[in-house]
């Protein structure tokens, strides 16, 4: 047997992108801090919700920023893919302490449906409209790294969608100041558990699903699959396997029976190229079987991993 191995230098955000993170988590840190405190003196829990919302930047800033770090540290003979499966781990403890937190939120919002306590109106539309301030600023680091790296991108998106929940925070203090409704608070608070819930759901699920050694969202396993079968050569395929090394990067594992035997490197190669460049997928090894009937691979079945 013959195995096919792509070597890759894995890209990075650039060394400038480490201050836009230090920034950022800075300002946001400080930001929940402040927003906090003035939520328990406003008796606001949309400032509460917010103040937890806004915590989850500070996490997600933290888990791109240590798995760019992370990202850069070579294999060791323990740890063969270095660290880059810390991000996955990291985001699936984050999800789960934000689904928590947000959940004692809900319960204190409901039970202050039947209890309301005077807010004050002017200070929500104080703290939330320093909250768009510092939440647009840290997007804006990120806008020039977006488009060509899908860490940088995460944070991007992170911080532009936080400016907007910090905008309807403002839009319920100026509602109460109006109407004197102190209830809008809760329901407020409860619209943006919601906002959030729904965010780390899905952040939930696909860190739940990258530890299991899913396939990446984004990459359908049957055209992978279609593309393989169609190579010059290859008889038929099995035992593909198709994972995520980290949040960022994809690795493939396959065995491609060739009657006709080892088609040299160049095709090999060719293959790893394709395959990077139609399904992202950066870490392909190849192994080539000739389907020697007395010589059956094990591993052939679809049952058998």
């Amino acid at each position: 047997m013959t195995h096919g191995h792509k070597h890759h230098n894995h890209s990075h955000a650039p060394v400038t992108f480490s201050r836009a993170f230090a920034i950022g988590t800075v300002l946001n840190l400080g930001f929940v801090i402040v927003e906090a405190t003035y939520g328990y003196l406003a008796h606001s829990l949309a400032l509460f919700a917010d103040a937890g919302h806004n915590l989850s930047d500070v996490l997600g800033l933290l888990l791109a920023w240590g798995a760019s770090t992370l990202s850069r540290r070579p294999p060791s003979h323990r740890y063969t893919y270095g660290l880059r499966a810390s991000s996955i781990l990291a985001a699936l403890v984050n999800s789960i302490i934000l689904l928590l937190s947000m959940g004692a939120i809900a319960w204190e919002a409901i039970r202050r449906f039947n209890d309301s306590v005077p807010v004050a109106g002017g200070t929500i539309i104080g703290i939330a409209m320093v909250g768009i301030i510092i939440n647009t600023i840290t997007a804006l680091m990120f806008m020039s790294g977006s488009k060509n790296d899908l860490n940088i991108r995460g944070a991007f998106l992170h911080m532009a969608a936080d400016a907007l929940v910090s905008l309807g925070v403002v839009v319920a203090g100026i509602a109460i100041l109006i109407t004197q409704w102190v209830w809008l608070d809760s329901l407020v608070s409860l619209v943006l558990v919601a906002v959030v819930v729904f965010g780390t759901w899905h952040l939930l699920k696909d860190s739940v699903n990258l530890a299991l050694d899913a396939v990446p969202t984004g990459i359908e396993p049957r055209a992978v699959k279609n593309f393989l079968i169609e190579r010059p050569g290859v008889l038929k395929i099995h035992d593909l396997h198709i994972w995520a090394i980290s949040t960022t990067e994809t690795a493939l594992t396959v065995h491609l029976v060739m009657p006709g035997g080892y088609p040299g490197d160049a095709f090999l190669w060719e293959v790893c190229q394709e395959l990077e460049h139609h399904f992202g997928i950066k870490h392909s090894t190849l192994q080539v079987e000739i389907g020697d009937t007395a010589y059956p691979c094990a591993l052939e079945p679809d049952h058998v991993v």
